[in-house]
């Protein structure tokens, strides 16, 4: 399985959007049942994405995975009876609370996986964990909750709107000061949880080089992947999370040196003092070229 470097949102009430998204490279397709689709729209949206999901059973070219909607919503109920029985990768769940919430779906989710003889545990959960202010006061919390936990992600829009900012990004297209800190704050909540840390989108669709630099410092920081929210973006996003070439060889380089040299603490390498981190870091960069090879 390939290492989730972007994950593209599609409208789960547009057939010609969902049939599209099998010709894009994304890591992963989300299937949105929340934000992408009125409230109208909603029956229907869940019967396309079911029909989907169950069309595409078995072997699979990328992860399939459904937002539904928040939990305290009606909504929430609908969106699993639905999509649970045609088997997701994974389901994202919006405007998460605390590690609690991801349980309570866990529990959920395991009624239908055992109810259509799923493995029980199998379908995962990636939640977006700082879209009200009082989620951001939970953060530390993710470490318990549980073997279903794909990663953490943020967003800013939500948050923006509940505290009735007027931006959340600067005149030079960076995020403001509140914004930064929950980004780093879910960085933090995911590596603490060793799960992925899944950065936010990039809302300007048209923006490939603001999109890039978004991506360099996100990898640069310590996240895994990116939401993506047109195909676009996803060329891009895959480019930055994937090792280069001289990355791959800098980090054989310093494995083997290791290797050589076994029970050594510190050692030097064109000029540079490498220790046991470096060591980690470098066999991260080759298990993640691995996974996407």
């Amino acid at each position: 399985m390939t290492a989730l470097r972007s994950l593209l949102f599609v409208p789960g009430d547009s057939e010609k959007k969902l049939s599209k998204s099998e010709g894009i490279p994304a890591d992963a397709i989300i299937l949105d049942l929340e934000d992408s689709v009125a409230p109208e729209n909603k029956a229907a949206a869940r019967q396309l994405a079911r029909d989907f999901l169950l069309a595409r059973q078995g072997e699979r070219r990328q992860q399939l995975w459904v937002r539904i909607n928040p939990l305290d919503q009606q909504d929430a109920g609908a969106d699993l009876a639905a999509v649970m029985p045609a088997a997701p990768d994974g389901i994202m769940l919006p405007k998460a609370r605390s590690p609690e919430d991801v349980e309570l779906l866990g529990r959920r989710m395991g009624t239908y996986e055992a109810e259509h003889e799923m493995q029980v545990g199998a379908t995962r959960i990636l939640p977006l964990v700082t879209e009200t202010p009082a989620a951001l006061f939970n953060l530390g919390e993710y470490c318990k909750a549980g073997k279903r936990l794909a990663g953490l992600s943020w967003g800013a829009e939500d948050l923006a709107a509940a505290v009735g900012a007027t931006a959340n990004r600067d005149e030079d297209g960076n995020w403001t000061s509140p914004y930064r800190m929950v980004r780093n704050l879910c960085l933090f909540a995911a590596h603490a949880a060793q799960v992925e840390a899944i950065d936010t989108i990039h809302t300007n669709f048209r923006d490939a080089d603001g999109l890039a630099r978004s991506c360099a410092e996100a990898r640069r920081d310590g996240f895994s992947g990116k939401l993506a929210i047109h195909p676009a973006q996803v060329e891009v996003i895959n480019r930055a999370f994937t090792p280069g070439e001289d990355e791959i060889a800098h980090a054989w380089r310093v494995v083997e040196l290791f290797e050589a040299n076994p029970g050594a603490g510190t050692l030097a390498l064109e000029g540079v003092m490498l220790d046991i981190p470096h060591l980690k870091q470098a066999r991260k960069i080759l298990e993640l070229a691995e996974l996407n090879n």
